[in-house]
């Protein structure tokens, strides 16, 4: 009988640790599906970010490949004028200034459209390296380091030297 009773006898602190705390095989099964689900989360995030650099890589081939697409769209008129030209008959030289000058025009709204910008310097203006690359240094009335003549124009594309001008530059006396 006293086994009967001991049987019987609910035991409080036996229950709520029993239901409070999980066994060890209910906590190992429930850190793996948490292990499972972050690895696939990470592997989901390393996949997406290899699929934008591939992307990211892929887009900066076709800027390269077509990078120079828009000032040849705007070099073609050019080409143009200049083939319809040589086409001429019997041209003047009324005629052929007239188209020269014409060509120019569209040349140089080909640059603009393309922020292709001249460098031209003035005389008497400082010597600036990052646009001017001077040739000579002559004797001159003037400052040290100043520009006496512009024997070609440089250019910028937006902010960037395509070529500097070539320039003389005033001796120090």
């Amino acid at each position: 009988m006293q086994d009967q009773e001991n049987q019987a006898v609910p035991n409080p602190q036996a229950d709520a640790a029993a239901t409070a705390e999980p066994t060890l095989e209910e906590q190992l099964a429930s850190t793996e599906a948490r292990l499972a689900e972050m690895h696939d989360a990470f592997m989901r995030a390393k996949a997406d970010g290899e699929n934008i650099r591939r992307r990211a890589q892929e887009d900066v081939a076709k800027a390269h490949k077509f990078a120079v697409e828009s000032f040849a769209e705007a070099m073609v008129p050019v080409k143009d004028s200049l083939e319809t030209a040589l086409t001429v008959e019997a041209p003047t030289i009324e005629s052929l200034k007239e188209g020269v000058e014409m060509t120019l025009k569209q040349l140089n709204a080909a640059f603009e459209r393309n922020r292709l910008v001249e460098v031209l310097p003035v005389q008497g203006e400082k010597l600036d390296p990052m646009k001017h690359q001077a040739v000579a240094v002559v004797p001159a009335d003037q400052e040290a380091n100043t520009i006496v003549s512009v024997l070609q124009k440089g250019y910028m594309i937006a902010d960037r030297l395509l070529r500097p001008a070539i320039v003389t530059t005033a001796q120090a006396k």
